[in-house]
C-alpha cells in the first residue's frame, strides 16, 4: 500500500513538474505568445492528459488499485463501443468484379451474426436484435455465383450496403442476389450445432426484422432477380438501382411493412423507346403481402411493373414505362379479387396502365396517365365496391381510348357500390364516369338525355337529379318518366320551351328502405 502511495505521488509530482513548464513556456516570454497557437496548446494538454493516464493504468495493474471485476467490465464497455462495421475487402472480396467474392461476402455476413446486441426487446418477440451491423461493400463491384443469404433466422437491426453486386454466368437462374428468406432445412439443422445460431433461433412467425438494403446497384445477369424478402417485417429498400432481372426485380412474400423507395427497376437498360420492348418480360416488384410501400420509385423496363396480390399496400410517386399496353405491358396489376385495398396516389403512369380484378376499396388519385394509358376493371366475381378513380389527369393521342374500361369477359360486374369516377381531366381521351351531368333544350313535351358516351357501367343509373326551366308564359307540370339503358327522359304535361339539367350518379349507395 506504502509502495502504491509513493507511486502515485512520484506520478502527480512529475504532471505537476510538466504543467508548470507548459505555464511558463506559454506566460513567461511575451515576445512568443503570438507564434503559440490554441491548436499547439491543446495538443500539449492533450499529451500531458495521455502520460497522467498512462502512469495511473500502469500502477492500478500493479497496484491491484482497481479490482479485476472492474477492469474487466471497463474493457467489455470498449469493446461494445467499437463500430460494427465489416467491410468486404478486409475479407478477401475482390472489389473489381473479376474474382468471385461470393465465400468472403458470406463470411462478413457470417461475423456479423456472432455478437448479438443487447436489447433484444426492442424487437419482435422471438427476433434477437443484433445491435446495427454493418455489411459495408465500400463502394466495390463484387462478383457472386450464389445468393447472398443471412446464416440464421430470427435476427434483426442489420444493414448491407454502399456498392455493387453482378451475378455470374452460372447464378442459379432461379436464384436472387440478396435472399432474405429462412435457411434451407438442412443448413438449419448445421446450424444448430452452434450455440450462437441456437441462440438466435426464432420463436417468431417472421424469419427477420428491421433489415435495411441501402445504396446499392443489383445486376442479376439475366439469372434470376434482384432481391427476395420473405415472411419479414419492417423491411427497408433505399435508393436500389436493380436491372437485368428475368423474375423479379424485388419479390416481397409474407410478412409485411417492407418499404421500397427512392429506387431504379428494369430488366433492361433503357430510357424509353427500345426497339425490344416486346420482348421484355419479368415483373420489376412482386408484393404478395400485405402493408407494404413503394414510394418515389421509377420502373423503366419490364413486362409488369407492379403486381400486388397482398392487402392495404400504397404507392406514391412511381413512375411506370415498363412495357407499353399496346404491346402486352402492365403498370400496376392489382391481382387480389375482393380484397384490393390498395391506394395509389401521385404516380405517372407513362405508356402503361392499371388494372383491377373485382376492386374492393381501390383509390386512384392526382396521378398523370400519358400515350392513352388507361384503368381497366376486370370482372372475376363481378364485384366492384368503394373505388374511387378521382382527381387524374388523362393524356392520349386522339385514338378513342376510354380513360376507364371495363373488361367483363368473366361475366358483368353485379354487385356495385361506392364506386366513384369523377372530376378527371382529358385530352385526347374519351372520357369515362360515374357521375355525368348533361344539359339539353328543345320545344315540346319530353326530353331523352343519352348518357351511354360518358358512364361507365351499362344500364346502371342509381340516382338521378334534374331542374327544367321554361322560357315560355306558362309553366307546365313535369315528371321524371323513365330511367333505363343509360337514358333518361322527362315529360311535361303540354309543350314548352324549355331547358333541361340532369345529373345521374352510378355509385351512389343503394337506397334502404323503412
Amino acid at each position: 500500500m506504502d509502495r502504491t502511495m509513493a507511486r502515485n505521488a512520484l506520478a502527480l509530482s512529475v504532471i505537476l513538474g510538466l504543467a508548470s513548464l507548459l505555464v511558463i513556456q506559454v506566460c513567461g516570454d511575451n515576445s512568443r505568445v503570438g507564434q503559440f497557437s490554441a491548436a499547439h496548446y491543446y495538443e500539449q494538454m492533450r499529451q500531458l492528459q495521455a502520460f497522467k493516464a498512462s502512469l495511473i493504468g500502469r500502477d492500478s495493474v500493479s497496484g491491484s488499485a482497481i479490482s479485476p471485476s472492474l477492469s474487466s467490465a471497463r474493457q467489455l464497455q470498449a469493446a461494445a463501443s467499437v463500430p460494427r462495421v465489416y467491410q468486404v475487402t478486409k475479407y478477401g472480396a475482390d472489389p473489381t468484379g473479376k474474382a468471385d467474392s461470393t465465400e468472403a461476402l458470406n463470411k462478413a455476413i457470417a461475423d456479423a451474426f456472432q455478437s448479438p446486441g443487447e436489447g433484444s426487446w426492442t424487437l419482435m418477440d422471438g427476433i434477437t436484435n443484433l445491435g446495427g451491423p454493418q455489411i459495408n461493400l465500400e463502394g466495390g463491384n463484387y462478383l457472386i455465383s450464389k445468393p447472398l443469404r443471412l446464416p440464421s433466422a430470427g435476427a434483426g437491426n442489420f444493414m448491407i450496403h454502399g456498392g455493387t453486386l453482378r451475378a455470374s454466368d452460372d447464378f442459379p437462374a432461379d436464384g436472387y442476389l440478396i435472399d432474405l428468406s429462412a435457411p434451407s432445412a438442412s443448413s438449419q439443422e448445421g446450424n444448430e450445432r452452434s450455440s450462437l445460431n441456437s441462440q438466435l433461433a426464432s420463436s417468431s412467425s417472421y424469419n427477420y426484422e428491421y433489415i435495411t438494403l441501402k445504396d446499392l446497384m443489383l445486376d442479376s445477369n439475366y439469372r434470376g432477380g434482384g432481391i427476395s424478402v420473405v415472411n419479414s417485417l419492417r423491411t427497408s429498400i433505399d435508393n436500389c438501382y436493380i436491372a437485368r432481372f428475368t423474375t423479379n426485380g424485388i419479390l416481397v412474400q409474407g410478412g409485411h411493412e417492407t418499404y421500397i423507395r427512392n429506387s431504379f427497376l428494369g430488366q433492361h437498360i433503357t430510357a424509353g423507346g427500345d426497339g425490344g420492348e416486346r420482348n421484355f418480360s419479368g415483373t420489376a416488384i412482386n408484393l404478395m403481402g400485405n402493408d407494404n410501400a413503394v414510394t418515389d420509385v421509377v420502373i423503366f423496363s419490364a413486362a409488369v411493373g407492379i403486381m400486388v396480390s397482398g392487402q392495404a399496400n400504397t404507392f406514391s410517386g412511381v413512375h411506370c414505362y415498363n412495357k407499353a399496353t399496346g404491346l402486352g405491358g402492365t403498370g400496376i396489376y392489382l391481382k387480389l379479387p375482393g380484397q384490393t385495398q390498395t391506394r395509389i396516389v401521385n404516380s405517372y403512369m407513362d405508356y402503361t396502365g392499371i388494372v383491377a380484378e373485382d376492386p374492393v376499396q381501390l383509390h386512384i388519385s392526382s396521378s398523370f396517365f400519358l400515350g392513352d394509358a388507361f384503368v381497366l376493371l376486370k370482372s372475376i366475381n363481378g364485384v366492384a365496391n368503394g373505388v374511387n378513380i378521382v382527381d387524374n389527369m388523362f393524356s392520349g393521342s386522339n385514338n378513342g381510348v376510354q380513360i376507364v374500361q371495363l373488361d367483363q369477359s368473366n361475366g358483368p360486374f353485379k354487385e356495385i357500390d361506392q364506386v366513384v369516377v369523377d372530376r378527371n381531366n382529358v385530352e385526347g381521351m374519351n372520357l369515362k364516369a360515374t357521375v355525368a351531368r348533361v344539359a339539353v333544350e328543345g320545344n315540346g313535351s319530353s326530353w331523352t338525355v343519352d348518357f351511354n358516351p360518358i358512364l361507365l357501367f351499362p344500364n346502371l343509373i342509381k340516382h338521378v337529379q334534374y331542374s327544367l326551366t321554361t322560357s315560355g308564359s306558362s309553366f307546365p307540370n313535369h315528371a321524371l318518366r323513365n330511367v333505363s339503358e343509360n337514358r333518361v327522359v322527362i315529360e311535361s304535361d303540354v309543350a314548352a320551351p324549355a331547358n333541361v339539367f340532369v345529373t345521374v350518379d352510378q355509385g351512389a349507395s343503394s337506397l334502404i328502405s323503412s
